[in-house]
C-alpha cells in the first residue's frame, strides 16, 4: 500500500513538472503586449488646459493654439513629427536638452502624456510664416539647398527635405518656423547648450552669426 501510494505520489509530481515546463513554454512564445496606442484626445486636453494637480501648465499659453504659436522665441508644434516630438520631450528630461522652462514640465510628465500630446501637435494644421529680410534670403536659400562646400556645411535641405517637412522619426519639420526660435536653436547648437544633435553640432559650429539668421529667413517661408 505504501509502495504503491510513492509511486503514485512520484507520477504526480512528475506530472506537475512537466506541466509547468510545458506553461513556462507557452509563455515564453507569447508575444509581448503591444504598447498602448497614443490617445491625441487626451493630448488635446493636456495642451489646452495642461493639469493643474500635477503643476503641468497648459502647452497652448506658450506654444499657441493648435501649436502655432505666436511668440516669436517659441517654437510652432503644429505638424511636427509626433516621434520627433516624443524625443525632445524626453530629452528636456536629460542634460542633453537643458531649457529652465520645458525642463520643468517634461520632467512632470509620463511617458504617455509625451505620446498623446505629440499624437494631438502632429495632426494640427501649420499656419505658414513668411520670410522677412529680401537682403539675405537668397543666402539661406544658397545655404538650405547646396551649403557651403568651403566650410563642409551640407545642405540642410539633405535631412529637412526641399520644402522644410523634414522626415518623420529622425529630422524635424521646420517649414514656416519662427526667425527668433531658429537662430536661437542653432546658436545652442553651436555653443553647447543644446547637444541632443550630433550633427547640428557640427554643421552649427561652423556656421556664421549671419548665416543662421539667413538660413532662418528662408526656413520661415518654406510651406
Amino acid at each position: 500500500m505504501n509502495r504503491a501510494f510513492l509511486s503514485f505520489s512520484k507520477s504526480l509530481s512528475m506530472f506537475a513538472l512537466v506541466a509547468s515546463s510545458f506553461v513556462s513554454v507557452a509563455s515564453a512564445n507569447e508575444p509581448a503586449a503591444k504598447p498602448a496606442k497614443a490617445d491625441a484626445v487626451k493630448g488635446e486636453a493636456l495642451y489646452t488646459n495642461g493639469d493643474a494637480a500635477r503643476g503641468i501648465v497648459a502647452c497652448v499659453s506658450c506654444h499657441g493654439a493648435a501649436g502655432n504659436s505666436t511668440i516669436s522665441v517659441n517654437p510652432k508644434l503644429a505638424g511636427q513629427h509626433d516621434a520627433y516630438l516624443v524625443k525632445q520631450l524626453m530629452d528636456f528630461t536629460t542634460p542633453a536638452r537643458n531649457n529652465a522652462v520645458m525642463t520643468t514640465f517634461s520632467k512632470l510628465m509620463t511617458p504617455e502624456d509625451m505620446k498623446n500630446v505629440s499624437a494631438f501637435l502632429a495632426v494640427q494644421k501649420p499656419k505658414a510664416g513668411a520670410a522677412k529680410n529680401k537682403d539675405i534670403v537668397k543666402l539661406g536659400e544658397t545655404i538650405y539647398r547646396a551649403g557651403i562646400a568651403e566650410k563642409n556645411i551640407a545642405a540642410c535641405a539633405g535631412c529637412h527635405s526641399p520644402n522644410g517637412a523634414g522626415i518623420p522619426a529622425q529630422f524635424p519639420r521646420i517649414a514656416g518656423q519662427h526667425q527668433d526660435y531658429t537662430v536661437a536653436q542653432l546658436t545652442a547648437f553651436r555653443t553647447g547648450v543644446r547637444k541632443n544633435s550630433a550633427q547640428m553640432v557640427t554643421i552649427a559650429k561652423r556656421m556664421s552669426d549671419d548665416e543662421m539668421k539667413a538660413v532662418a529667413d528662408y526656413v520661415a517661408g518654406l510651406k
